[in-house]
């Protein structure tokens, strides 16, 4: 019963979504936006256009790069911080005016350092998503119970068997909701890196339709963002819910 309420809602939602863009399609105009018919009409055009893959393989490879990235130097460096308590005391304070600078500022930085193409688009991938991996992870492991840790050293356990059986099982939801959130931001900073300095890619088709003016094909395009990103993160969310239900 619950499992139908919840689809239930979904669809819901999805034809509330759909009356609301039809409803602002008629009162923009084409000029602005094109209906979700067309959108979806062209969005099938492009799938089926040959040109149009490597442009996706581009995207998908520079995200899959700086997701690595930011999920494992972000887990990492937080693991680090949360464990020393003085550096994540000190350091969550700049982690936190470090993410909500507009990463934008650091593009000039970027592009000196890294030139144009596939490398500055993971490292503005990267920039974006590590931060909260960084401060979710880091949270996580200075927020442990003490309990746990005295269990941990009234048994003797060794810090493998101690990380295995209680510090990753009680650190893990909240890790996985830093996760969660890192994902949306690296997919955003690597559309954004690549509507700034690319010719490849689908943020460059995005900005390419800005400039032509080829509303059809800009909403295509976002529209697949939109389906990837959302299945992606109902994924992500599921497991995030789960795991939090077990603590």
């Amino acid at each position: 019963m619950e499992s139908f309420r919840r689809i239930a809602d979904v669809i819901l939602l999805l034809v509330a979504l759909v009356a609301f863009w039809q409803g602002l399609y008629w009162f923009v105009g084409e000029v602005g936006i094109s209906s979700p018919w067309e959108t979806v009409l062209h969005a099938l055009e492009l799938l089926g256009q040959p040109q149009f893959w490597p442009h996706v393989r581009e995207s998908l490879h520079a995200f899959a790069y700086s997701l690595v990235l930011a999920w494992i130097g972000g887990v990492a460096i937080g693991v680090w911080l949360g464990a020393h308590r003085l550096s994540g005391d000190v350091a969550e304070p700049i982690l936190v005016a470090l993410y909500s600078l507009p990463k934008v500022t650091l593009y000039p930085l970027i592009l000196l350092v890294f030139g144009l193409g596939m490398p500055a688009k993971v490292a503005f991938g990267a920039i974006h998503g590590i931060f909260p991996v960084m401060i979710f992870t880091l949270n996580a492991v200075k927020n442990i119970k003490p309990v746990y840790l005295k269990t941990a050293r009234s048994m003797n356990l060794s810090p493998g068997q101690a990380a295995t059986t209680i510090l990753i099982p009680a650190t893990l939801p909240e890790v996985v909701t830093g996760l969660r959130v890192g994902f949306s931001l690296t997919l955003l900073g690597v559309l954004i890196g690549e509507m700034f300095a690319s010719q490849r890619g689908l943020g460059f088709i995005i900005i390419n339709a800005i400039g032509l003016d080829y509303v059809p094909r800009m909403m295509a395009v976002t529209l697949m963002l939109f389906v990837f990103a959302a299945l992606a993160n109902a994924g992500l969310l599921a497991l995030d819910r789960h795991l939090h239900k077990r603590v």
